[in-house]
Parts: C-alpha cells; sequence; structure tokens
C-alpha cells in the first residue's frame, strides 16, 4: 500500500450533539502519527466508526485505502477492511475473569483455558513489547490497573499487524506518569510495523509524545489546525 490509510474530505455526521461531527479535511499516511484534539468521548467514537466504515458521512467522503467507504458492499468486504486497523478503546471489552495471557491470546484462538503452547509464545512476546512482564501474564485481568489494561487492549490491537493503530482517549484513566511510557510504547510497536498512528485525545502531553504531529480541530468549521508538537498551551 503506497497511497493514504485514510482520507477525510469536507465529511460531516449529526450524530445529536451540540454540532455535527465536521472534518474539513485529514489525510493519514502510512507509517505516520498524528494527534488529533478536540474531540470529546462521544465524538471520538463518531469518528471512528466513520473512519472504520461502520457508518457512512451525511456529506462528504471518506477514502479508506484508497477506496470510499461507501463502495463497501457487504460484511466480509467490511470485515476485511476493519482487520487493518489496530484501535486502542476503552469501549473494547477484556474478559476480568481471565489472564493477561488469555486475553492477549482471543485474537488468534478462542481456545484460551489454555491456550496452545504457540499462540501462548505469540501471546508472550506481545506481552513484551508493549511493556507488561512476565509476572502480569497469569494475572486476572480484574486485577490490574487501567495503564496495564490499556496495555493489553494495545497488545491486542497490534496482534494482526494493522496498518493504522487508531487510540480512543487511551490516557483519560491513566496518571500523568503512566502516560508518556505507554506513548512510547505505541510509537515504537508501530515503528516495528511500520503502522501508522492515529491518536484521539484531549491529553495535550500525550499527543505530544505518541505523535509527530498535533491537530486540533475547530469544532464549528471542521477546520484542522497544526501546531508544533511542542507547543505549551
Amino acid at each position: 500500500m503506497s497511497g493514504p490509510v485514510f482520507e477525510l474530505l469536507e465529511v460531516s455526521k449529526d450524530y445529536r450533539g451540540l454540532r455535527p461531527l465536521r472534518i474539513a479535511r485529514l489525510k493519514v499516511g502510512r507509517g505516520e502519527s498524528l494527534a488529533l484534539v478536540g474531540l470529546d468521548e462521544t465524538a471520538a467514537e463518531v469518528f471512528v466508526n466513520l473512519v472504520t466504515g461502520a457508518t457512512l458521512p451525511d456529506r462528504g467522503t471518506i477514502n479508506l485505502f484508497e477506496r470510499p467507504t461507501s463502495s463497501i458492499n457487504d460484511s466480509a468486504e467490511w470485515l476485511a477492511v476493519v482487520d487493518r486497523f489496530g484501535i486502542v478503546s476503552r469501549r473494547a471489552v477484556l474478559l476480568d475473569g481471565l489472564s493477561v495471557l488469555q486475553n492477549l491470546a482471543m485474537p488468534f484462538t478462542l481456545e484460551i483455558e489454555p491456550p496452545p503452547a504457540d499462540i501462548a509464545d505469540r501471546a508472550t512476546a506481545i506481552a513484551g513489547e508493549v511493556g507488561l512482564n512476565d509476572q502480569m501474564l497469569s494475572r486476572r485481568v480484574a486485577e490490574i490497573d487501567e495503564a496495564a489494561r490499556a496495555r493489553v487492549r494495545l497488545g491486542r490491537a497490534l496482534a494482526l499487524d494493522p496498518a493504522i493503530v487508531l487510540l480512543e482517549h487511551p490516557t483519560a484513566d491513566m496518571s500523568r506518569a503512566q502516560a508518556e511510557p505507554f506513548a512510547r510504547a505505541v510509537r515504537a510497536a508501530a515503528s516495528r510495523r511500520g503502522a501508522a498512528v492515529l491518536a484521539l485525545t484531549a491529553d495535550r502531553e500525550f499527543a505530544r509524545a505518541v505523535a509527530d504531529r498535533v491537530l486540533t480541530i475547530d469544532a464549528a468549521t471542521g477546520e484542522l489546525i497544526e501546531k508544533s508538537k511542542w507547543w505549551r498551551n
């Protein structure tokens, strides 16, 4: 794939908010890392649904892997497209009664009690990649903090080697000391895969840490304003 991962052109979507979600123009290229500041959690969910082709805009065009989302004909085509996204969201269900290892094995198999040895090895490798040590693997997800849960979600998002890692307010329940190491883990894992990163966040420090470019949305117009990643206001 040589073209952009996705591109939004004059997009508008009414979701019964204060105003429609508007994006004047946004393009995310292969291997590019961007952060988008200015969407609350509800608007971020609408955005994710649009860029993954789960819903269509009321106006404008969304090109996904150089193909309009309006041209996706059926669920099989849509699922093939969605598999190219790694989505890190608190809306993604983790099974609290199962271990970290079992949760990380689930993208590969439903045989998780216990996972086959080869699957356990793959899940263990991903755990190390996202900063979960061996002692964490046997712990139930219900017993770990939100920062560790975010790393489990990141591991699951990376499992199938996505073309883009899409993060939806990932640090909302993290401390400042936890957010920056998480940003480094995201960047390193995406870089190893040549994957793009788009972080939807209200956390400006996380935005600077996770992305090379930081864009702030003007909700009224949909214009995206780029500032240096080192801006302080």
